[in-house]
């Protein structure tokens, strides 16, 4: 992303040229794998998020403008839009619960009465056809909406925890991808497929968090409002937090949870008064999503009944049952046990959902889009076959428990049961008995999850064995596919599954009466939901939320921790897997300890593309049509011999003059604050004052140190800073001495050609003209391409002077920094470049994201123990 050469050299052949041999840094294509691991490196044209502020002049004069008024103004419209967010969260996560619930309804239907009328007839062929035809068309639908938007495929959650760790990733916070994403996972739901449709929700609440601010969409550009606030990276980063976390307070009612998803997935920067804002949006979106379910589905508007779109229910022992317990100590021995195995089953998931991942890189995406529209009906097709025989021929008919009416138990306990008992299936079972893998199998998976957690009659031990093992294998096959799809859900009905079969297992074979199933079955849901994704804090959070009982705090924790640790001996989890393997250069939280043997000179790029404070518009456009730089260094040369190139030059006199001026030595630094002193009412000080400036070098002597820099070099070739970087310089010229001024963008550049602001040789460059900040942003975030513009509207020869537009103080390291320090300003400041500046105020190189990622890192260290 810097001015750098090979650390962001054009990765194409198209750009680059086919190249016989290659080092692990240039294997950067998606695809292109390391012949030894078979593993995908980080692609280098993935661009970072500008979230340093430009301290330029334009953002200073909007600076000196401000005033606390002014500043509360900004603050009030920000909680405002945090508000609006959280709201616009809530009525997506609305639009696509109303419409699966209704499409399912219908499905289930048409399709249980045609089962009850076939099964007397001996018609049941027809009444698969009546499911195929349903879920055919369904996943049909999903996938060409694939086809419209592909980020919208997946769960987005990879690609959010990418763009909240300062990646940018190409249009996933587009309008247009929210749009295929939350009608395309009504349909993958209402489908069949074993996917969820809680991990859109975040993908969804991030993209409005994205566009809501901006006031304006590529998809729709004639729709445009004059809204100047929130134009950079930086604040947009902020409502992509906001809106993430209130998708997933939508997704299970738990903004808590939310806020912490947020913090724990990818935020690299973060502070108070951000996470007071992602809690309230996260508020915002819970209690508008309950607000209108609680209206719809109820009638009862103002109640808030139904937090999220995924309730757990009230975890209760029946008061009939006087040794049950919702959990003991005992228990925790059989909650580590599980997470251990939760935490294999995880790794083995994501092992067997990595191969399939790479085995559709290779052989299914490069094919025409067709192929992957019929992979997703292969997937459904399949899928809707193994539910309806599982459903007919492996389901045993189980007794239905009394318990659940009992007349002592509270009405919410009442209404649960009432939900759960109206979900059972009866397939092929006489009165007063139920099929246990029909009604499993033939419900919504937020029922088929209340069964297993709040269902009192048994569940066959064999039935959940094979209902396990097909829902294992098939929710890995899906998750992938081009359709919206979440993994949470399955994921929890997978491990509901496990930990209902443990609880039978325990209470049939050993005899432990105490024990509550429904504990169980959680306690297997969160082992094996933590075993695939891996996270910790936001998910316990989450899940205790979710089942609102605080109770469940510690065995959860326990639990997934123990997952996590399990799971992470083996592989890393599936967003983390799917983050690699779309070659994204994620940053981890810190760098392991073996990396401090480096330092900042061992990873940076030292091949830089510079500019100069006063550019010809020629070298300007030059330097940006043949490089893929996004910043540039504002350099002078240490010459010799200036003062005969200020004779015959303007162009050379403005860079040496500009140099001059922006050297700070501390004689300049003396008489500065002896002028300070000199103003002020005591004529002590001003005596004081007087005695050193008699006492300081003539204004005309030259610091020391700057003559002693300048015998310390030889002059240079006669090269005028109006040439463009060429190919044919020596080594000397390539890397002699510059003085580090600032940096620039090569958004900020583009947009002083197309505004052209310079100015001619024959005047001064007081004479050019100044852009305002709003002038400088009106096009964020698609700035113009160097390659639209029309050449012939420019001079050539005219001069551009960089100084006002250029970032004057960005963090810089020095060439000794530790690369863990390197690392942590890096990530925690959230940056984009950072120069590497010497003791005498020379840039030596520059460090990107790409410099930092961990496969970068352990290259560059093979190459120090081979230098030792």
């Amino acid at each position: 992303m810097a001015g750098c050469g090979a650390a962001l050299c054009c990765c194409c052949p198209r750009c680059c040229g086919e190249r016989e041999s290659r080092t692990p840094e240039e294997l950067t294509i998606l695809g292109e794998t390391h012949e030894e691991e078979d593993e995908i490196l980080p692609r280098k044209d993935y661009e970072s998020l500008d979230y340093d502020r430009c301290i330029n002049d334009p953002y200073l004069e909007v600076l000196e403008s401000m005033d606390n008024k002014k500043a509360r103004n900004y603050e009030a419209v920000k909680w405002v839009m945090v508000f609006a967010i959280g709201v616009c969260t809530g009525l997506v996560g609305l639009f696509v619960d109303f419409f699966v619930r209704l499409f399912t309804q219908l499905k289930f239907r048409v399709v249980q009465s045609s089962v009850e009328e076939c099964t007397e007839k001996g018609c049941l062929a027809l009444s698969l056809l009546e499911l195929l035809g349903f879920n055919l068309t369904f996943v049909f639908l999903a996938s060409l909406l694939v086809l419209i938007q592909p980020v919208a495929a997946g769960s987005g959650i990879p690609e959010i925890k990418c763009y909240l760790n300062g990646v940018k990733v190409p249009g996933v916070v587009r309008l247009r991808t929210v749009v295929c994403k939350a009608v395309g996972v009504l349909f993958s739901v209402a489908g069949g497929l074993f996917v969820g449709k809680e991990g859109p929700m975040i993908h969804s609440g991030a993209v409005v968090g994205a566009g809501l601010p901006q006031f304006q969409s590529i998809s729709l550009r004639k729709i445009q409002f004059n809204f100047p606030y929130f134009r950079s990276d930086r604040d947009k980063r902020d409502f992509v937090s906001a809106g993430a976390a209130a998708g997933v307070a939508a997704a299970f009612g738990a903004p808590i949870g939310g806020t912490l998803f947020s913090l724990e997935e990818g935020s690299s920067f973060w502070n108070q008064g951000l996470t007071w804002k992602v809690l309230f949006c996260s508020m915002a979106a819970t209690f508008t999503l309950n607000f209108f379910r609680s209206g719809i589905q109820f009638g009862s508007w103002g109640s808030f009944q139904l937090p999220g779109l995924l309730n757990f229910g009230e975890f209760k022992c029946s008061e009939s049952d006087k040794k049950c317990h919702l959990w003991t100590a005992v228990d925790l021995g059989f909650f580590i046990l599980m997470g251990i195995v939760g935490g294999l089953l995880g790794a083995t998931f994501n092992c067997l959902n990595k191969r399939l991942a790479k085995y559709r890189m290779r052989n299914v995406h490069p094919k025409p889009k067709l192929v992957r529209v019929l992979e997703s009906l292969l997937v459904s097709l399949t899928t809707t076959v193994v539910v309806f025989v599982a459903s007919m021929v492996l389901g045993e008919c189980r007794q239905m428990s009394s318990t659940s009416h009992s007349g002592n138990d509270t009405l919410s306990m009442q209404g649960m049961s009432q939900d759960v008992n109206s979900s059972i299936k009866t397939f092929f079972c006489p009165n007063e008995t139920y099929n246990d893998m029909a009604t499993l199998f033939f419900n919504p998976q937020e029922s088929a999850i209340l069964q297993l957690f709040h269902q009192d009659g048994t569940f066959s031990p064999v039935t959940l064995s094979l209902f396990f093992l097909l829902y294992f294998l098939l929710s890995c096959w899906t998750y992938g596919i081009s359709v919206p799809s979440g993994l949470f859900v399955p994921s929890l009905l997978c491990g509901a599954a496990f930990g209902r079969l443990v609880a039978n297992l325990l209470k049939s074979y050993i005899g432990l009466d105490h024990i509550y199933s429904g504990t169980f079955a959680l306690i297997g849901a969160a082992a094996f939901l933590g075993g695939v994704v891996r996270m910790t804090i936001s998910l316990t959070v989450i899940l205790i939320e979710s089942t609102n009982e605080i109770t469940y705090g510690l065995p959860i924790m326990i639990t997934l921790m123990v997952a996590k640790w399990t799971g992470d001996f083996f592989n890393k989890g599936i967003y983390d897997i799917h983050v690699n393997l779309r070659g994204v250069p994620l940053l981890e939280w810190e760098t392991e300890v073996e990396m401090d043997k480096l330092r900042a000179s061992d990873i940076m790029e030292p091949n830089l593309t510079y500019v100069y404070p006063h550019t010809r518009i020629q070298s300007l456009v030059s330097i940006l049509r043949t490089t893929v730089h996004h910043a540039f260094p504002v350099v002078t040369e240490n010459r010799g011999n200036e003062r005969e190139f200020m004779k015959g030059n303007q162009l050379i006199s403005n860079n040496i003059k500009f140099k001059k001026s922006s050297i700070l030595t501390r004689a300049g630094e003396q008489r500065k604050r002896s002028q300070s002193m000199k103003s002020y009412p005591s004529s002590e000080l001003r005596n004081m004052c007087d005695e050193h400036i008699t006492t300081e070098e003539p204004p005309e002597k030259e610091d020391l140190l700057q003559q002693m820099l300048e015998r310390r070099y030889t002059p240079y070739p006669n090269l005028y800073p109006d040439q463009s970087p060429s190919e044919e310089w020596t080594m000397e010229e390539r890397f002699r001495p510059l003085t580090f001024h600032g940096l620039i963008l090569r958004s900020q550049l583009v947009t002083l050609l197309v505004r052209g602001v310079c100015y001619s040789e024959s005047q001064s460059s007081a004479s050019q003209p100044r852009l305002s900040h709003a002038e400088m942003s009106e096009d964020y975030p698609r700035y113009p391409d160097i390659h639209d513009l029309d050449l012939t509207l420019l001079n050539p020869r005219m001069i551009v002077d960089v100084t006002p537009y250029m970032n004057p103080s960005p963090f810089a390291v020095s060439p000794n920094t530790h690369v863990s320090q390197v690392f942590n300003l890096f990530r925690t400041m959230g940056l984009r470049h950072l120069p590497v500046v010497n003791a005498v105020g020379e840039i030596v190189g520059i460090i990107t994201r790409h410099n930092l990622t961990h496969e970068f890192l352990q290259a560059r260290l093979r190459q120090h123990y081979q230098t030792i």
